[in-house]
């Protein structure tokens, strides 16, 4: 992620508009990202103040092209860089004894005369030769330890001129959440991708379900209202991409600016356009789910009809996705989940959170290599082997009215 300091955006009407390459208006953007990305394909062993001059000069005569949008780029650029860095204290030391073999030696000069006799690369190669290296590879480490002098190892991570600039979008947006200190988002769509996302930013949230089946998801913590705590506005910068990628939704976050109790909206949705570096959601999270759905189709069975992911059930901040949910056309709702992850860890995790909703009708398929292992719940259980069985299912469905 950006830096606060590279952030770029305008404020208009008590709203917040962060920078943007628009197709439209920076079509030529991508000539420029090609070239950027060449410098760093191919500067194995150049220093980073090396290579951050050559992005500089790509835009020397771009007029529209701010000096922060540039070390924007660097940014994003270095962070897909692996730098050769300095063993603590190795540099240093290099240099002390760089320095006193020197000593003696000064002045050194470019061309040496009867006054000044001690040339400069004589004495270099002189001083590297008994170091046991050239004065090339004696230089690559000389200043190892200063920022500007690192030296790139391995670039990647960034493949295209597009991605490059849609990182940068995004990098936008992210330094403008720093300052956020509530978001409330609205999904129907991958509204479990966005709740998985929001927890492992470490975001807390509450959760309402509006008539239309959107639901809308507060994101904050517990001292987000503190004036000068940030920390949350990075977890939700850190959150945006997982949003980004998913479809259906939009956002509206509330960002305090750097004046007393003044404070800016931001709003951001799909219709954006904005494009992730993390790919879309998996439709399925196994082919079990997958196999149990199209076994069953599209049609009612028995008056059964099956909803995947139809609804979402919590209590404070713990929340469960049943993988389907059953509905009968007489209004009766079972909520069916497949177990088939079976790590001693994930199975504890899951019976807690089961036995916080065992007063709905949940009825859990699992697999029978894993049966055994999982904690007694007051819970119906199905078994299988490599798939569920809708046969079995609907014994039960017929057996439970």
């Amino acid at each position: 992620m950006l830096t606060k300091e590279l952030g770029i955006a305008v404020y208009k009407n008590n709203r917040v508009f962060p920078d943007k390459l628009s197709k439209s208006s920076h079509k030529h953007y991508l000539l420029y990202a090609e070239e950027m990305l060449h410098v760093y394909r191919n500067g194995t062993g150049k220093t980073r103040k090396d290579l951050h001059s050559a992005i500089q000069r790509i835009f020397q005569h771009e007029s529209d092209c701010p000096p922060r949008r540039i070390n924007a780029f660097c940014k994003l650029l270095d962070d897909a860089s692996r730098y050769r860095k300095d063993i603590p204290g190795k540099a240093a030391k290099l240099r002390k004894t760089v320095f006193r073999k020197a000593a003696p030696f000064q002045p050194l000069v470019g061309s040496v005369d009867r006054l000044f006799e001690h040339g400069e690369m004589e004495i270099k190669n002189k001083i590297a030769a008994e170091l046991g290296r050239s004065w090339e590879q004696l230089e690559q480490d000389l200043f190892a330890d200063i920022m500007e002098y690192h030296r790139l190892e391995e670039f990647s991570g960034i493949d295209e001129a597009a991605d490059l600039l849609a990182k940068y979008n995004v990098a936008q947006l992210q330094v403008v959440l720093y300052g956020a200190v509530k978001m409330i988002v609205w999904t129907a769509t991958d509204f479990k991708t966005v709740l998985r996302y929001a927890k492992l930013a470490k975001l807390m949230h509450t959760i309402e379900r509006r008539d239309d089946g959107v639901y809308q998801i507060q994101l904050d913590g517990p001292a987000s209202t503190l004036r000068k705590t940030t920390r949350y506005g990075v977890y939700m910068a850190k959150f945006l991409p997982a949003l980004i990628s998913c479809s259906d939704w939009k956002m509206c976050a509330r960002i305090r600016s750097g004046k007393k109790n003044w404070f800016t909206e931001f709003n951001l949705s799909h219709r954006d356009n904005y494009h992730s570096h993390l790919p879309p959601p998996a439709d399925f999270d196994s082919s079990v789910e997958e196999g149990f759905l199209e076994k069953w189709g599209t049609e009612s069975r028995e008056g059964w009809t099956l909803i995947r992911e139809g609804e979402i059930l919590w209590q404070g901040q713990k929340v469960f996705f049943p993988d389907f949910v059953l509905t009968h056309e007489d209004g009766r709702r079972v909520l069916l989940e497949i177990v088939g992850f079976w790590t001693p860890q994930y199975l504890l995790e899951k019976a807690r959170t089961l036995g916080l909703f065992k007063e709905y009708h949940i009825l859990l398929l699992v697999d029978q290599s894993i049966a055994e292992k999982l904690p007694e719940l007051p819970l119906k259980v199905i078994t299988y082997k490599s798939a569920v069985r809708l046969k079995d299912v609907l014994a039960y469905l017929q057996e439970n009215p």
